[in-house]
Formats: structure tokens, C-alpha cells, sequence
């Protein structure tokens, strides 16, 4: 299902692979003719362009840093377009008294001004920094006096302590690319397992062992040219799993002795329970004995572990900060009662443990932190913690930092295909799939005024891991959230009201008027009885070959349903045409059917959709089954008055 790439080069073989000689870390000079230039040839839409990317990774034999430069040359063709291009942050991580500096920063853009050329430096009263969390502080700034045409630059150095992880480098980005370089120059007594993933080759390559800064290295040198930008696909949960990237994980130094040390996920949990943000928690069991809510011991399993688990869910709330480790410690989560992820659910653990049930952390990579490669064990990959309670042979999840999730209900982020348990005894990888299907019902009631215009009432309720998607993006941004009903239908939404119904369900409601649905033409009123609910497209529509999985966070059933009062002294002339469309293996089914009730037609469409993701080969299933949905969706009904 998925076309990736691993390749583990390791201290126990090194090859040299050259495809063409290519001189490495020698960026250009500035050619002023590329402010000229009106388009990218490589993609005329494109709104930028880089012209030179390089990112280089250096491990200082002398004093055993890490020594991270880059440089970025890019070219604006369409400012509005390429906002992410315009501000510049780079993360610095911390830890303990350890941490990275950033050095030799220096940023410029550069403008054609009655054909001479304009440089704008960037001043070092706008840089500022800012603390994300425990670890991660974070220097930005903007770049000043970008208009379409401009090309910005900028390079920076990193000096860091921290060799264990040499951060993923996305090579495919949306942005085309004339030139990107990666490279890793390391001593020979210190050996890197590389991972690259995804489908692109350098033109220019060279892996070999060499004098370089006057001692033995070993060099992983990579160079591309005319990178097309990255062409995502709907109905993917992240994009990044596919696009070519590379990154590095410390596996041996090699100092008079062999020391190993990304050798497999069992010494990963054997180090995380070593560390005092972790295990060393996990070993509080005092505080977990002092919260254990009353009524406990005489339960069932199941019934213990959902009880402490909606005791924590309840009381402590989720400060939206991941991790696999405690940022401020669980004495202080019981303190303020808000903490990160690994605070809360290695509390709940904690708990779980302390009522005599079989619980164990499981890491996983939420969604957007981009999946787990389980053939590369890295720590640097997990960023989120779960809880896993073993009964009777099966393994039940929870997350407590989600209100609206339950047993084996996740939310849609951490649902990420796998996850690496790990209890006091040996390492397992758990396969996750989301076995709990979402609903959604739509519901118009509606009637035609005097006037011409429908006026009615409206409802969205959304169950499951959709349920709790809606209710993130709410929370993330209310007025956004109400606003989309209006872009979305272009109707004339009022008196929307959402909340979290008692069994965990989300539904907004509200009331609509719209005097754009019906069409007079002499003594009929043409309408589409699904009113704004209609499909306007086919959300299938891609017209070359899928190239990736079909994603939908999890199996759902989506109802629409429509109530439409007909006026009084008028008559349907034809009913509309009941349609259903159901694939061989009962995968993925459509109907559409329309009845008459007394002065009431009632039209209900439903799709349902059995599995939470597919082998781009059900693609055109889909295609065909949204298609049949469209056309049945967009017929109309003539109302004729008797």
C-alpha cells in the first residue's frame, strides 16, 4: 500500500555511490538576473521558488558537537501565496543544563528597483524568541519589504550537544526546487543509521569515508535538481509519510570500546524508564495510592479501568502540549490540574496500575508528527503517549486528555496505524486501527414562504472520532468554526448554537432562510428538494493515476436527511428518482430515496463507508459511487399549482 523507501546505512558497510561529480556546501552568489525572472519553469503557478536549499549536518571531531548550516535562496513570484516563506522560525531545544545556540544568522531580501538591485538586511531588533515549552524555544522573525518578484535569503548555524538525532530534512516540498543538498559529515568512530524515505533519487550522491577537516569522516552527501513541488491527494491524513525526506539516528561511537545505542525499541523503553520524566514517575506510586477514587475495589476489570479513566478525563485538563516525557512533573498536574500528554495519561497509568489492572504507556506519533518507521527504532519519532489496560487477553486504549473520548475511542489524531507498548517486560509493536465507526446526520426542515424564500432549521451531529474533530477545530476557533456554514452553503445562517451533548456526541444547530432555491417560471416553483444539502461535486475527482492509500480517520455513515413542507394549492409533478449503488465486497454503499408524506417530502440520502482507509485501488469505486451520489443529489422537483 504504501511505495517507501528505507535505506539503513550503518558502520558495518559503506558504499560510494556517484552518479555525477557535484562540488558540495558552494552556494552562488547572487545573480540579480533571478529577479527578473516572472515564473517558475518548473511550475508556472507556482508562487515561489527555491533556487538553492542546503542543509548540512557536521559533527565536530574535536569537540564532539553538533554543527547544523543552513542556506535558503528563494524567489517570490506570488507574495500572498507564499506566506509561509515570508516569516522565518528556528527551534532550539534544551535539556537540563544542555542546550542548542544559534549563530552567524543572517537574512536579506533583495528587490529590483528601477533596475537597480535593493537589499533590505534583516535587523536584529525584529528577531525575537519565544519559549514553546520545557524543551523548545523557538527564534523568528519577518522578512521585510517582500513584494512578488523579490528573492529572500537567509543562513544560520546551529551548534547543539545533542548527537543522539540529527532532525528529518523534508527534501519534497511544495515548493519547486532548482537545487536542495543534504548533507552528514561525520568522524569514522561515530556511525548514524540514515533513514530516507519516499520515492525521489539525488542526482548527485556520494556515501564514502574521505580526509575531510584534517581527520577520518564518513560523508553522506545527496544533491537534487528540478524538484517538482509535491502534489498532495484528498483524503490523506498527512502527506509528509510519502514525500522524500531524510534523517539520522546515532547507532555506535566507537572510542577505544563499541558503544551501541539506537539498537532497537527495547532499549529505547529500557532508556525512557531510566529517565526521571518518565520512569522515574511512573515510580510515584504514593500519589497515585492518594487520588484512587472511592468505590474501586468492588468493580468488574472493565468497569475499574473505565472509572478511573473518566475520574482523570474529568479532573485534569490537557494544556494541548504532546510528549512522551513530564514537562513540569505530575505532583504539579495534581497541583494545577492542567499538564501535558505524558502527565496525564502516565498519571492515569499510574492509577490504573495502583488498582491492580495490567497497564503500560504505548507511544505513538500522532497524525501530523508523521507515522512511526518501525523498522528504525527512534525516539525522536514518538511524540505522544497513550495508555494500553491488557483484560483478558485484549488490549484496551485510552487518552485522558481528550473529553470526549472513551475506551478504545480516540481522537482522530492519535490513530496513526501503529504503537510501540511499552511495559516493565518486553517491547511490542501494536498495530491501531480505529474499529469504532462515526456518524453524521444531517437535517433540514424547511417550507416555502409567501414571498418565494425558504425559511427552516438545520442540523449537524457528528458521533465517534468525528465527533471529536469537530469539537477540536470549535475550540481551536468558534467564530471560524460557525462562519464555515455560511461559506460553505452560502445561506443565511442564524442562531447557531454548538455543545457537547451528554453522551459525547458534537451538534450545532440553527436556523437558515435563503431566497436563492427556488426558481419561478409561470405557475411552477423549481426546486432541489435537498435544498443546500446537495453534492455540488465530485469530491473523486483526481484525473491522474492515485498514487497513495485513501484515508478517513475512521468507518462512518453519513445521513442527510430533508423535510420539505409543500405549499398548500401545489402538487409535485414528478417524483424525483430513488438511486442505490453498493460495491461487490459491501465496502461502500449510496442511496438516495425521496417520499411523500401527506403535504411533506421527505428525502434521505446515506453513505456508508465500512473501513477507515483503503488501497488506492478502491479509488475508482469511489469515483463511480460519488458520482452516482452527485447526480442523484442535483435533480429537481416542478411544484405545480393545482
Amino acid at each position: 500500500m504504501k511505495k517507501i523507501i528505507f535505506v539503513i546505512l550503518s558502520s558495518i558497510s559503506v558504499v560510494c555511490l556517484k552518479a555525477q561529480k557535484q562540488e558540495f556546501l558552494n552556494p552562488p552568489k547572487f545573480n540579480d538576473t533571478d529577479l527578473s525572472k516572472q515564473k517558475s519553469l518548473l511550475d508556472e503557478n507556482a508562487p515561489a521558488e527555491i533556487l538553492y536549499k542546503s542543509v548540512s549536518f557536521n559533527i565536530d571531531s574535536n569537540n564532539g558537537t553538533l554543527e547544523k548550516r543552513a542556506f535558503y535562496r528563494v524567489k517570490i513570484y506570488d507574495k500572498e501565496k507564499a506566506e509561509d516563506w515570508l516569516n522565518l522560525e528556528v527551534p532550539l531545544y534544551q535539556d537540563g543544563s544542555s542546550q542548542e545556540s544559534l549563530s552567524k544568522m543572517k537574512a536579506y531580501t533583495y528587490n529590483l528597483e528601477n533596475g537597480n538591485v535593493v537589499t533590505t538586511k534583516v535587523d536584529k531588533s525584529s528577531k525575537y524568541k519565544s519559549k514553546e515549552n520545557k524543551y523548545i524555544s523557538v527564534t523568528k522573525f519577518a522578512f521585510p519589504n517582500v513584494k512578488n518578484g523579490s528573492v529572500i535569503e537567509y543562513q544560520y548555524e546551529i551548534t547543539s550537544p545533542f548527537l543522539y538525532s540529527i532532525p528529518e530534512i523534508l527534501i519534497e516540498s511544495d515548493t519547486p526546487s532548482l537545487y536542495t543538498e543534504y548533507i552528514l559529515d561525520t568522524p569514522s568512530n561515530i556511525a548514524y543509521n540514515i533513514n530516507y524515505t519516499g520515492s525521489l533519487s539525488p542526482k548527485y550522491k556520494q556515501v564514502e569515508e574521505k580526509i575531510l577537516y584534517g581527520s577520518n569522516y564518513r560523508t553522506y552527501r545527496f544533491g537534487y535538481e528540478n524538484l517538482k513541488g509535491f502534489k498532495t491527494e484528498k483524503f490523506i491524513k498527512n502527506d509528509r509519510n510519502y514525500r522524500t525526506k531524510i534523517s539520522a539516528e546515532l547507532h555506535s561511537t566507537n572510542f577505544k570500546e563499541l558503544k551501541l545505542y539506537s539498537s532497537s525499541w527495547e532499549k529505547i523503553k529500557e532508556r525512557l524508564y531510566e529517565n526521571e520524566d518518565f520512569g522515574g514517575e511512573l515510580k510515584r506510586t504514593k500519589l497515585a495510592k492518594e487520588n484512587m477514587p472511592s468505590g474501586i475495589s468492588g468493580l468488574t476489570d472493565m468497569d475499574k479501568a473505565d472509572a478511573i479513566f473518566k475520574y482523570v478525563q474529568k479532573a485534569f485538563t490537557w494544556n494541548k502540549y504532546s510528549g512522551v516525557r513530564t514537562e513540569d512533573g505530575i505532583k504539579k498536574l495534581l497541583e494545577t490540574k492542567t499538564g501535558n500528554a505524558a502527565e496525564i495519561n502516565l498519571f492515569l497509568i499510574m492509577m490504573l496500575r495502583e488498582a491492580g489492572l495490567k497497564a503500560d504507556p504505548l507511544l505513538i506519533s500522532t497524525v501530523s508528527n508523521g507515522m512511526i518507521n518501525i523498522a528504525s527504532p527512534n525516539v525522536s519519532n514518538l511524540n505522544f503517549v497513550l495508555a494500553a489496560v491488557k483484560i483478558k487477553d485484549q488490549y484496551h486504549l485510552y487518552d485522558a486528555t481528550s473529553k470526549q473520548s472513551s475506551r478504545d475511542m480516540l481522537p482522530p489524531r492519535d490513530w496513526n496505524q501503529f504503537g510501540i507498548l511499552a511495559p516493565k517486560e518486553k517491547v511490542q509493536e501494536l498495530s491501531m486501527t480505529n474499529a469504532q465507526p462515526s456518524f453524521t446526520y444531517l437535517t433540514a426542515e424547511a417550507k416555502i414562504n409567501e414571498d418565494g424564500s425558504i425559511s427552516g432549521t438545520y442540523s449537524d451531529k457528528d458521533t465517534g472520532s468525528y465527533a471529536m474533530f469537530a469539537k477540536e477545530s470549535y475550540d481551536e476557533n468558534m467564530d471560524k468554526y460557525k462562519k464555515q456554514y455560511k461559506e460553505n452553503f452560502a445561506i443565511d445562517f442564524t442562531d447557531i448554537n454548538s455543545k457537547v451533548l451528554e453522551n459525547g456526541d458534537f451538534e450545532s444547530t440553527m436556523k437558515f432562510t435563503s431566497e436563492n432555491l427556488v426558481d419561478r417560471i409561470g405557475k411552477k416553483m423549481i426546486i432541489n428538494p435537498m435544498l443546500f444539502l446537495n453534492k455540488n461535486s465530485n469530491e473523486f475527482d483526481q484525473t491522474d493515476e492515485r498514487k497513495y492509500p485513501i484515508d478517513f480517520i475512521s468507518a462512518y455513515t453519513r445521513t442527510k436527511k430533508i423535510i420539505f413542507e409543500i405549499p398548500e394549492g401545489y402538487v409535485i409533478e414528478e417524483m424525483p428518482k430513488n438511486k442505490k449503488i453498493i460495491t461487490d465486497d459491501k465496502e461502500i454503499e449510496y442511496s438516495y430515496v425521496a417520499e411523500q408524506k401527506g403535504n411533506k417530502l421527505e428525502v434521505t440520502s446515506k453513505t456508508k463507508v465500512s473501513s477507515p482507509d483503503y488501497p488506492k485501488d478502491y479509488y475508482p469505486a469511489f469515483k463511480q459511487i460519488w458520482g452516482v451520489a452527485s447526480k442523484s443529489e442535483n435533480q429537481v422537483i416542478s411544484l405545480i399549482k393545482k
